[in-house]
């Protein structure tokens, strides 16, 4: 008897102990849940915008729209591709033509694409005319307006279009994304809203400033949570029923209202929306208060906006401090541009007598990828501080000799002056000489070099900075013919005298800018 219950303590007490560990494993297991969710919460609300960086209300979204398009019904800029794209019933035809526009506006002006646009398509109006041009041609149409590619990759599209889209251009955002060269996502969407009406956003810069402000959102807008929020917020936004009408709205309104500085709040049609109108007027306030002395309590006259409950893991939220002095260009908040690197190319104008009584110009063909792409030049040299001004200038003159298949003489080079030109990521210097050459022995050796006349090349796919180059050099040249004029005036009024002004030296030429026709004078007389 004692034996069975002891054998019955013992197996409650081993029982007991079970549960026990049973009690204490879920209770363990719960809390691990626990902190798993909490994990997963806070990585959620930390990736996810919260309603403060979004529009959540339906009734906000509607009333958006109504206010945007009516003030962009009254107040838009009557464009030449809107016209088209309002106008032409041509669904091929206002595709492509809005496709040429979109293809312009990168990284370029509205006022200084307009006459390029016109030109473009008084030329080729219909993608089958830009598939049948040259590149030649369309590099030559293209010179000035910058970022060269962009019309290589338009024609390269066209000549797509029609050789294996049978001539019809995409009918869809996505078909415009993977079927044309150099569309992007917000060119796809822009083309696919404004010329074919299709629902969706297209995100710009101009798009990106205004929904920043809209909905206070400060960090580094090219991260990649910023750009998938902003896109979000530009689909919710969109009106269905004129989905192009509202994208050019929303471009329109960051072009003239909601400028990268400067910023006409007063004038903004959507104001009541914008979280950073008011969060200025609500700091405003609260500094104003704190100057007179009053105490800090809730402004009558503007509601208090409240800031995003996430900040501080929030990834739209402002890294840096809130700065008065920005106001609402605190949002949106870009990394520093890194600064341009800074280049010094050796550039020789070369000129012969040409047939027909003028000047004609050497120029030489750039590779067909890379800065400039295609363009015509003068022969050029890209400067390195580990050479000597002598030994670059006579690898210039080595390139010369090599394309015109002859002998010249470094000291034929006569230095003109400097031109300064600004790419988007270059500081370019052009070192300008020039060298007049003789009748004989001037035709050029290589496939990629060409003689022009002065018309020609002012007709050329020639780039911007060799536009300055010939500017330089007509500015040079008409400073010393005046010079040489008053000369002749002070000798005309004094008694002839025997003595001869000495010439320039090639030592001495570089700190007085020596002028290009007086040079080739004297070059054709000693010769």
């Amino acid at each position: 008897m004692f034996n069975l219950v002891m054998s019955r303590l013992r197996s409650a007490t081993l029982k007991g102990k079970r549960v026990g560990l049973e009690v204490v494993e879920t209770a363990t297991t719960k809390r691990k849940r626990s902190h798993t969710a909490v994990k997963e919460e806070d990585t959620s609300s930390a990736s996810s915008p919260s309603t403060y960086h979004t529009f959540h209300d339906a009734a906000d979204v509607v009333l958006l729209r109504s206010q945007l398009l009516s003030w962009y019904d009254k107040e838009k800029r009557e464009l030449p591709w809107r016209t088209v794209a309002e106008t032409e019933s041509d669904l091929n035809i206002r595709t492509y033509a809005v496709w040429v526009s979109e293809i312009m506006l990168q990284q370029t002006q509205v006022a200084t694409v307009i006459d390029y646009y016109n030109k473009w398509m008084k030329r080729w109006p219909t993608v089958q005319d830009l598939a049948a041009a040259t590149l030649e041609e369309v590099n030559q149409m293209w010179a000035g307006l910058g970022y060269y590619s962009r019309g290589k990759r338009l024609h390269e599209g066209a000549q797509k279009v029609v050789s294996e889209l049978k001539g019809q251009m995409p009918r869809t955002v996505d078909g415009l994304l993977k079927q044309l060269p150099g569309v992007g996502r917000y060119t796809a969407a822009a083309i696919g809203s404004i010329a074919l009406g299709q629902v969706t956003g297209a995100v710009d810069g101009n798009l990106i400033r205004v929904l920043c402000r809209l909905r206070a959102i400060g960090a580094d807008s090219t991260s990649p949570a910023v750009t998938e929020a902003l896109w979000s917020l530009a689909n919710t936004l969109v009106d269905p029923g004129r989905p192009g009408d509202f994208n050019q709205a929303m471009m329109e309104l960051g072009a003239r209202v909601c400028t990268p500085k400067g910023a006409l709040c007063s004038q903004c049609p959507v104001q009541s929306h914008c979280h950073s109108y008011h969060k200025v007027h609500v700091k405003q306030e609260k500094n104003s208060r704190k100057l007179l002395g009053k105490p800090n309590r809730k402004p009558s006259t503007l509601p208090d906006i409240e800031d995003c409950m996430n900040s501080g893991t929030c990834l739209l939220c402002p890294s840096e401090p809130w700065d008065d002095e920005l106001g609402v260009q605190n949002f949106p908040r870009k990394p520093a541009k890194k600064p341009p690197r800074v280049e010094r190319t050796l550039t020789c104008v070369v000129i012969r007598p040409g047939e027909e009584g003028g000047d004609e110009y050497l120029l030489t063909q750039r590779p067909n990828k890379g800065l400039l792409a295609g363009l015509w030049e003068f022969p050029s040299l890209l400067l390195e501080e580990k050479n000597s001004e002598m030994k670059q200038k006579q690898a210039l003159c080595a390139e010369i000799s090599r394309i015109l298949g002859t002998q010249l003489a470094v000291s034929l080079l006569q230095y003109v002056g400097e031109v300064v030109h600004i790419f988007s990521h270059i500081h370019q210097t052009y070192v300008v000489h020039s060298v007049c050459l003789k009748d004989g022995d001037t035709h050029t050796q290589t496939e990629n070099a060409q003689w022009l006349t002065r018309s020609a090349l002012q007709e050329a796919a020639v780039s911007t900075g060799v536009k300055k180059i010939v500017k330089l050099c007509d500015s040079v040249d008409s400073q010393k013919e005046q010079t040489s004029k008053d000369g002749k005036r002070q000798k005309n009024d004094k008694k002839p005298q025997n003595s001869k002004k000495p010439r320039l030296s090639a030592a001495n030429s570089s700190s007085r800018q020596l002028s290009l026709s007086s040079f080739f004078k004297t070059v054709k007389q000693e010769s």
